[in-house]
């Protein structure tokens, strides 16, 4: 599996997508808002010759969420989000305006991810790990062939996500982070919401908030 990151919006959101050898791709978290970002990713599925097969949120705050609809629209793709999250991602176009984001356009997921469900595209297939703390059903994919998580913003470099936004709770993330994430090896790579690529035992050893 081979991830590719694009850092969009005005919080600078990391934008992943996920491609293996089949030339199918998933996208997970799109923040791309303007015209310029949405024709930016668009470019590179055309330039790679992939094909667009699912939309993933770790979590639906409005920097994760900006491209929903461009992606939907664009690819007719399933969009799956964790269902305890869903009334997070509804929230978004109430607050959207006050943000800068008047042109935001919502988007109703097609399913649910779920801990007991991988996610699979062509011959690749995604542990969906519940790590709720920084938003109510945040989740993150893990990738046990090449040691690869998605990590939204539950681990950051030397940091973790805010808990202070509605549904937020530290002692909830922090166990997340202990039970979910450093049980994983320490050459685990997190690729984060925000911000630099890390490892699991860079942000054990590390990481102020861990310790």
């Amino acid at each position: 599996m081979l991830v590719s990151g694009f850092t969009f919006n005005a919080f600078s959101e990391n934008t992943y997508l996920l491609q293996d050898e089949t030339g199918e791709c998933v996208i997970v978290d799109p923040g791309c808002y303007s015209t310029e970002e949405q024709q930016a990713l668009r470019q590179y599925i055309e330039e790679h010759k992939l094909r667009v097969v699912l939309l993933l949120n770790t979590h639906a705050h409005i920097d994760h969420v900006l491209g929903n609809r461009f992606v939907l629209d664009t690819y007719k793709v399933p969009f799956l989000l964790h269902e305890a999250d869903f009334a997070t991602l509804r929230a978004v176009e109430a607050y959207a305006p006050s943000y800068g984001f008047a042109q935001y356009q919502p988007a109703e997921p097609t399913g649910t991810l779920t801990p007991e469900e991988p996610v699979r595209f062509g011959k690749t297939e995604l542990e969906v790990r519940f790590t709720p703390g920084h938003a109510p059903g945040h989740v993150v994919f893990y990738h046990a062939p090449t040691q690869t998580v998605i990590g939204g913003d539950v681990l950051f470099q030397g940091s973790i996500g805010r808990t202070d936004l509605p549904g937020g709770d530290y002692a909830t993330l922090i166990s997340s982070i202990k039970t979910q994430l450093l049980t994983l090896p320490d050459e685990v790579t997190v690729y984060p919401g925000h911000g630099p690529a890390t490892t699991i035992g860079a942000e054990r050893r590390s990481n102020p908030f861990l310790q």
